[in-house]
């Protein structure tokens, strides 16, 4: 079965798409039930979706936040 998976998911708030593969949550859930042909018509929405998610930045570990606010 393909998926376009690769194990970063998150979901952009704003646009309602995975971060990591562009399919919203309901599609990533129903994936396993999807015919070969819902999948494929998914598979071909993605590349436009992802243009549209907003990247995440990289969140600031605690250790950096602290040498941060020292200076």
């Amino acid at each position: 079965m393909i998926s376009p998976c690769i194990l970063v998911c998150s979901i952009d708030t704003k646009t309602g798409y995975c971060f990591g593969c562009g399919r919203t949550g309901g599609e990533i859930a129903g994936w396993l039930d999807y015919s070969d042909e819902e999948r494929r018509a998914v598979m071909a929405a993605l590349p436009a979706r992802m243009e549209t998610v907003e990247r995440k930045p990289r969140r600031e570990t605690r250790r950096r936040q602290m040498a941060r606010e020292r200076g």
